[in-house]
């Protein structure tokens, strides 16, 4: 079990008020809202801590480092905007994808990423 300090409580309370899924450096930046000096390192320790607990979880794709969101989360998919690289969160999922499957094969699990331009990047 880890330590409970201020560091650790900032960095929880991110990942309860974060709306996507965060790299590290964007875990560090609001962190740092509530903790001005804490450090990349600690936010890295946290997240292997967090992560190993299973409070929050990898979001990982294709050819991106991993990013993080809070565990427990119903079933979702995301969407990467290609101009600010920005993953966010999709309610739900599109439904069963075993049609897909070939003959003979059983699904197991699956993963939807959708690609394009975020809001804010679309207006500019």
């Amino acid at each position: 079990m880890e330590r409970n300090t201020r560091q650790r409580a900032a960095i929880e309370r991110v990942f309860s008020e974060a709306a996507h899924p965060l790299d590290p450096q964007e875990v560090l930046a609001a962190a740092r809202r509530y903790v001005p000096h804490i450090g990349i390192a600690t936010v890295y320790r946290a997240l292997k801590s967090l992560s190993d607990e299973r409070r929050v979880v990898p979001v990982t794709l294709p050819g991106e480092h991993a990013r993080y969101e809070a565990a427990g989360l119903d079933h979702h998919h995301h969407f990467q905007c290609r101009r600010c690289q920005k993953v966010f969160e999709l309610a739900g999922c599109p439904g069963d994808f075993t049609g897909l499957t070939p003959p003979g094969f059983r699904l197991e699990d699956h993963e939807v990423v959708l690609y394009g331009r975020c809001n804010t990047c679309a207006a500019a």
